[in-house]
């Protein structure tokens, strides 16, 4: 009988090991913290969103978020607009600078990762990019906050060849 308890943790241990290689990269850049380069990333993707949505993304408090939007803007990373549905509310939007830390930030997480896949012969790639659907799948079923699980990723990398998991979880959803 496999030992469920054993590949869990190495899951784990790798995980983690994966996450302390591809955040040190990325966020070493300006010295940001994990939320605010998730923030920008998901900025990039998404411009526009409120304080509170971006805060829920990054899992931070509404003043949390707004604290870090502060900071952000005070580097000329982002930009307060007012929105278009309520002048008393504001949207945040990546600045030039931004959008191109955003993607330093990715090219610096995506570089250690790509290394150790690139380990892999082609076939056992192919098997993990199968079984990594799957988990996310999983993941998604539990957590059920797509943006919240893809805050940090590379999403045209994700659908160059294949369509996102989460996002076809949240479709499937919708349907």
């Amino acid at each position: 009988m496999h030992d469920v308890e054993r590949t869990a943790n190495l899951l784990g241990a790798a995980s983690l090991a994966l996450t302390d290689l591809s955040l040190s990269a990325a966020t070493q850049a300006r010295r940001l913290s994990t939320s605010s380069a998730a923030a920008l990333v998901s900025l990039a993707a998404h411009p526009g969103l409120s304080v509170s949505e971006l805060g829920r993304r990054v899992k931070l408090s509404q003043p949390a978020a707004a604290r870090m939007v502060d900071s952000l803007e005070t580097a000329g990373l982002v930009a307060k607009v007012p929105s278009s549905v309520n002048r008393r509310w504001v949207t945040v939007r990546p600045t030039r600078l931004g959008s191109a830390l955003a993607r330093q930030l990715l090219t610096g997480r995506n570089t250690p990762l790509v290394g150790v896949v690139s380990k892999l012969d082609e076939s056992d790639q192919q098997t993990l990019a199968g079984l990594l659907e799957k988990l996310l799948a999983h993941v998604y079923a539990e957590v059920g906050e797509g943006q919240r699980i893809c805050r940090l990723c590379d999403r045209k990398s994700c659908t160059r060849s294949a369509p996102c998991p989460v996002g076809e979880c949240e479709r499937a959803e919708e349907t």
